[in-house]
């Protein structure tokens, strides 16, 4: 199975905005690190939202896929 690029395989652009707003950021960042297998990560998501918005939205725009945990 190939890596999914950003938010479930949506446009850099739509992910992008979605990155932007803090709750899509924070669901979609959980969901994404789940579905790819990285329990910690997701779990850490949870209690830590506001920091993996930071790191979720800095790689979005230097990637352009969410890396860090995920």
């Amino acid at each position: 199975m190939a890596k999914q690029k950003a938010y479930f395989g949506l446009p850099y652009i739509v992910s992008l905005i979605l990155a932007i707003i803090p709750a899509t950021s924070w669901i979609l960042g959980i969901l994404v690190r789940f579905s790819r297998g990285n329990l910690i990560g997701g779990i850490l998501n949870i209690p830590f939202g506001f920091i993996f918005w930071v790191i979720d939205l800095v790689t979005m725009v230097t990637k352009k896929d969410v890396t860090v945990l995920a």
